[in-house]
Order: structure tokens, then sequence, then C-alpha cells
């Protein structure tokens, strides 16, 4: 064996203890520096004992890979934090912003941003609240604006008084924001984008959030605002048990407008377990609706979703002017009560495509969903709704009077096994009154092999438009659309694909 000679031996047991040294000190070097607005005049070192007084503090700070900033709970700090690009933490080891002691700390961005983080990775935002000063009083910004970032989390916020935003996700990839209440703020309660038609956001996660009373953008005259969750040029994006309610009602134009819950130029989109319910547009304007699968969206699906009571339709099935192709979309297993009653469709789901080419509008199954509707139409085809290859199969469809508002369809359309019942005449159509009639005309126009027949069968639900919900927390038993046993509905394929479905 060879042997070490004296000052080997030395030198390696002064490398071992370095090494040694080191490593200790990377696995206890997480610092945590406090904010506290009793502190000093002349502030501290940001330790416990002596903490920061300011954002601006922070701000200054070189944090690191495990750091973690306390803000005092119940305290109000005026400013705007910013991470700015190269404070990156890492997988094991994030950069914490929280709060400390009972409740949240209030962030006051006045007229500008709460927090902006810029370029950063692996980061955490937990238990804060984020004020401004007003949409319609001085705020020009969004709440919380995370831009160009990856690796981001973002749980149990309160965001308002913001004149844009209330959280703004732009050109950044793997970021779950959850448990987030955003309201009283402008153009939306949370909106993912990027560059136009570069879907350069992509893997997003918005899990259990709230959007309610988010107005509409008072400096916007040429597009909608008033958005509850909105999500476009992005692509793989969950929205799940989120809820969407009263958006949109002071849009300062009359056009094209807000939505409850909605996706446009996107790309594998989910939106699931969700509620959006009194929606509103301005006065005279558009949309105002539930759920929406906009301009450009492909290979999406909305699922297990009720929506009830939104001025525009409860479903929406849109393609604008301009966009990409639209094409592969699922819309299944969801419900509509009482929606579309004061915008312009007058129905509780609505087909319309302005680009006037079947091509751009293509691919879509709709199946197993209710719509509900004892005041207007259950379905609605606009005058321009040309498209290739949309299906309505095992679906039930319940209306006032006439079942649809338009034609009874556009393109090639397909109706398949539906259930359709007229409130007041059993069967309305158009003006036609006899169902085996206009079943003839179907099935010689748009079945072809006859696989599946429409039906004309009373539902007979347990307690049809009286819904009450408030939360998506609350539709797991939700049960108004369910069927007695002893009603014919529940021998038929619309039962057996669609109510059950949906009460699971």
């Amino acid at each position: 064996m060879k042997r070490l000679s004296f000052l080997g031996l030395c030198a390696n047991i002064v490398l071992l203890t370095i090494m040694s040294f080191a490593a200790s000190a990377q696995k206890t070097n997480h610092r945590a520096w406090y904010v506290d607005t009793a502190s000093s005049d002349g502030g501290g070192n940001g330790y416990k004992n002596r903490p920061f007084k300011t954002v601006w503090r922070i701000n200054v700070v070189e944090l690191h890979p495990g750091d973690t900033v306390y803000f005092r709970a119940g305290q109000t700090f005026n400013g705007t934090l910013e991470l700015r690009a190269g404070l990156d933490g890492t997988h094991k080891n994030p950069i914490v912003i929280t709060s400390y002691g009972k409740g949240r700390a209030i962030i006051n961005g006045g007229d500008s941003s709460g927090i902006r983080i810029y370029k950063e990775s692996f980061v955490k935002l937990q238990h804060l609240r984020l004020e401004g000063s007003g949409r319609k009083t001085g705020n020009v910004k969004d709440g919380l604006a995370i831009i160009n970032c990856r690796n981001v989390q973002v749980n149990d916020l309160d965001i308002s008084g913001f004149q844009k935003s209330g959280l703004l996700i732009f050109s950044s990839q793997n970021i779950i924001a959850k448990n987030v209440f955003a309201h009283d703020n402008g153009s939306a309660g949370i909106t993912v984008e990027a560059p136009y038609q570069t879907r350069e956001s992509h893997n997003i996660k918005i899990l259990h959030c709230r959007a309610e009373n988010n107005p509409g953008d008072p400096t916007n005259l040429t597009n909608h605002s008033g958005n509850g969750i909105v999500v476009g040029d992005c692509r793989s994006v969950l929205i799940d048990h989120c809820t969407a309610t009263n958006n949109g009602w002071d849009m300062p134009r009359i056009g094209n407008g807000p939505v409850g819950i909605w996706a446009y130029e996107a790309d594998s989109v989910i939106i699931q377990h969700c509620l959006s319910y009194k929606n509103k547009t301005s006065k005279g304007g558009a949309d105002g609706g539930g759920f929406d699968l906009d301009g450009g969206v492909t290979n999406s699906v909305v699922q297990y979703n009720v929506s009830y009571d939104n001025w525009g339709s409860g479903y929406c099935i849109f393609q604008y002017w301009g966009a990409s192709a639209w094409h592969h979309n699922i819309f299944r297993y969801n419900i509509s009560e009482n929606d579309g009653t004061v915008s312009d469709s007058q129905a509780g789901l609505y087909v319309w495509n302005s680009s006037d080419d079947e091509k751009q509008f293509r691919d879509c199954k709709v199946y197993g969903n209710i719509i509900y509707n004892d005041k207007v139409a259950a379905l609605c085809y606009s005058e321009k709704s040309e498209s290739k290859g949309i299906r309505f199969y095992n679906n039930v469809f319940v209306g006032k009077d006439s079942l649809i508002k338009g034609k009874d369809k556009i393109g090639d359309a397909k109706y398949m096994g539906n259930d359709w019942w007229s409130i007041e005449k059993g069967f309305s159509m158009n003006g036609v009154k006899d169902f085996f009639e206009w079943r003839a005309q179907c099935s010689r126009a748009w079945v072809g092999d006859l696989i599946f027949l429409e039906t004309n069968v009373k539902p007979g639900f347990k307690n049809p438009g009286n819904t009450t919900i408030t939360s998506a927390d609350q539709l797991k038993g939700f049960d108004n659309y369910t069927v007695a046993e002893r009603l014919p509905l529940r021998k038929t394929r619309a039962y057996r694909f669609g109510i059950k479905k949906i009460k699971q």
C-alpha cells in the first residue's frame, strides 16, 4: 500500500475539513429576512430582532436560493415588491415571499403593481394580500405580474384594486396559481397571455381560484374587459375547481365582451369542475357568458362544469375572424341553467363563426350536457356559423318555447341521441310543432345511418331552475338535475351518457 507523507496527510485533512464546512454552510445558509413597519426609523439589518421597515429594502437585497422574506401580518407595506432577473431559487431551495404572524400582510401598490417578478425561476408567493388604489381611482397596472418566468408557485393570495388584471401570467412556463381570490380589478381577475399567436405561456395550472366582481377596464375602449379567468396565447393549461361571478358589468363599450372562464389562441386547455354564474357585459354589449373556447383554440376540453344566470350563453363555441384555425375541441358533461337571457345569444349554448369559413371552424364534439332554459332557447346558431364536423349527441336540451334560435343547423352539424323538450309546448323548433316530423327531416338531413334517434321526453329533473351554489367546491353534492328512477329518460342514451356522468 502506498503511504501518504505527513504533509500530504495534513493537506487531505484540511481539504476534508473545508469540504465538510462548505457542505454544512450550504445546508444551513437559508436566510430569513423580516419586514415590519414598526421597525426603527433607520431600519435594521433584516434579522428578526432588527427587521427592515419598507418594501424598498427587500428590492435591493440580493436574495439567494432558499431565502425567505417575511412581511409582518396585519400591516400595510406601501410600494411595489420587485424581484429582478438573476435572483433565482432552485428546485429544492426556492425563494419564498410570505407573511408571518396572524393573518396576511398587505402590500399596497398604490397606482402601480403590488408585486412584479421578471425573468425569475423557482419562486413561491403565499399568504399575502395585494391592494391597488382602484381601477377608476388611480391604479394603472396588474396586481401580481409574472413576466418571462419559470417555476413560480402562487398560493393563498387576495388581490384587488388594480386596473388591469389581478394576476397576470405573461410568457411564462411551469406556473401554479392556487387559492387566488382576484376581485374588484378591471381587465380580469386572472389572465394568461403572451405575444399574439406565439403560445409562449405553457404548463400553467389555475386551481381553486375565485374571480369575482372584476367589472371592466375603464381605459380599454377597443376590446373586451371584465373577464373572470381568461387564458390566451398559451398551451397545456389546466383550470380546475375555479369560480367566476359578477364580472364584466362595467365594460366601457358596446361590442365583443367578457366571459367568466375562457380561452383563445390556445392548445390543450382543460377547464373542469368549475362554476361560472351571474357574469355580465355592458348594456348592449355582446357575450357575458359562462365558459368559452374562442378563436384559435385547439385540442381542448370543457367538462364537468356548471353555469347559471349568466347574461350570455353558458357555453360558447366561437371562432372570430383573423384567428388561427379552431378545431378538435370537446364540451362534455356540463350543465347550463337559464343562461343567455340578456345579451345577444338568447340561448344556453351558442355557436358563432365570424370567419365564414368552415375550414377555420371544425371538429367539435358536444355530448352528455344538460342545457336547461325556462326563459329562452336551449341552443343558438348565429347567422355566421359555418362549420364542419360539429356533432351533438346524448345531450338533454330544454327550452322555454322554440328549442333552437336561428336555423336548425349550420354546415354539416349532426344530432344523434339527444333529448329535446319544450317547457311550454312539449316540442317546438322554429315553427315545427310535430317532433316526429322534425326528427324525420333531421334524420334524413344529418344523421344518415340513424344509429341514434332523437327523443322527445320530459326529463323530470329533481330541482331545475333553482341553482343557488356559489362555489366550485359545492359541485360535488350538486344534484338538481338528477332524474327519478320511474321517469322514461332513465332509459334513454341521453341520460346514461349525460346526467349520470355529471352526477359522478
